[in-house]
């Protein structure tokens, strides 16, 4: 229902007679595509949101092309988030967003939640970060990869082709899970002639993106390599950001075992936010398999806990210790949360506007494209 050069805008039609009043714009990490998160009717996040009466908008990034090697981390800030709030702002006047983001949609969504406070932009009713890194002193395994000399011939490299390749790009994740996704796969089809059987997830995983020059090079000098954003020298219109002038409800969720976004990482967000409350979730699987998390899978769990303003910090491995585990998957948790701070029912709303007429049916043209 909007569309830019970067992103399309996609608005899910509601599945009840009333939504809460408040909106849901989801931002995937743009290293994936949108639909790990509308995979399948069964294990649909977004479904699932829509059918406890949440209006859902989720963005979906375009592929970028060597074209495109000069767009930068505040491209995608603009163009992805603010556009999209711009856009919901529209079809929903005087409500606030419960804004959420996935992996490096997270970190964006925390730089723009910042550089929104700090602004006096106050449209955001939430902030919600899955496997969701802005502390970056304890990145996990993807350091190994991170260091001046391998960044600068990376840079190299990306600035020749103007992106980093899929297949680059594929290569660094299949090395950290060496044993799920190289060695059990030789041994089992190579050696035994067994195939493992296809599904969604598999299928998506082989869906692959590049990463323009100019963004992932920030990305990984500023956050990854120098820490600027918890340290509180990245710069958002020529003036640093806070991760501490970031005055909303926030849902961090972890999962037990990450290898991109590890939990003690992003459970650091305690120590340099300065939120009214934070809810941290620590749910089983690892970076996607725990985020996709239907309640059919009853052989899931996680712990949740909530911190206040005020309340003394607590260390993850006392947090782990202290917290109870809780069967089945964290998807109610979430959507309970989200409820209680959504507002009044209204009427489910049309799909779009007469500004902004839908363009075309979902998954639109952008994640077609190779």
């Amino acid at each position: 229902m909007y569309r830019n050069h970067l992103i399309e805008l996609i608005q899910y039609a509601p599945a009840t007679e009333e939504v809460h009043a408040m909106p849901i714009l989801i931002v995937p990490a743009w290293i994936m595509k949108y639909y790990i998160l509308d995979l399948s009717p069964h294990n649909s996040l977004v479904k699932y949101l829509v059918d406890h009466g949440h209006t859902v908008f989720i963005i979906s990034w375009r592929n970028p092309t060597a074209e495109d090697r000069h767009m930068g981390l505040d491209d995608y800030r603009q163009q992805g988030i603010l556009a999209s709030l711009d856009v919901i702002e529209h079809l929903f006047p005087n409500q606030k967003v419960h804004a959420v983001g996935y992996c490096l949609g997270g970190t964006l969504l925390a730089i723009t939640a910042s550089a929104m406070a700090r602004d006096g932009d106050h449209r955001l009713a939430s902030m919600t970060l899955f496997a969701a890194q802005t502390d970056f002193r304890e990145a996990g395994e993807l350091m190994l990869f991170i260091d001046e000399k391998q960044l600068a011939f990376l840079e190299d490299l990306m600035w020749a082709q103007g992106t980093l390749d899929t297949k680059q790009m594929l290569g660094v994740f299949q090395i950290l899970r060496s044993n799920d996704l190289i060695w059990s796969r030789v041994v089992n089809e190579y050696l035994l002639g067994t195939r493992q059987p296809f599904n969604d997830l598999l299928a998506w995983n082989t869906d692959a993106t590049r990463m323009p020059y100019r963004m992932h090079s920030e990305y990984l000098r500023h956050l990854f390599l120098n820490n600027d954003l918890a340290e509180g020298r990245l710069r958002v219109d020529d003036r640093p950001v806070a991760l501490s002038d970031i005055q909303l409800p926030i849902f961090c969720v972890g999962t037990e075992w990450d290898h991109v976004a590890p939990w003690r990482s992003t459970y650091r967000l305690h120590l340099i936010a300065d939120a009214p409350e934070i809810t941290f979730l620590l749910t089983s699987g690892g970076h996607n398999a725990g985020i996709i998390s239907p309640p059919e899978q009853s052989h899931r769990h996680y712990r949740i806990a909530t911190s206040f303003e005020g309340d003394t910090y607590i260390d993850p491995d006392t947090w782990l210790e202290r917290t109870a585990i809780q069967s089945g998957s964290w998807w109610a948790a979430w959507q309970s949360w989200l409820a209680a701070r959504s507002g009044s029912f209204i009427k489910a709303p049309n799909v779009g506007s007469q500004t902004y007429p839908p363009l075309e049916d979902a998954p639109g043209s952008y994640v077609r494209k190779a």
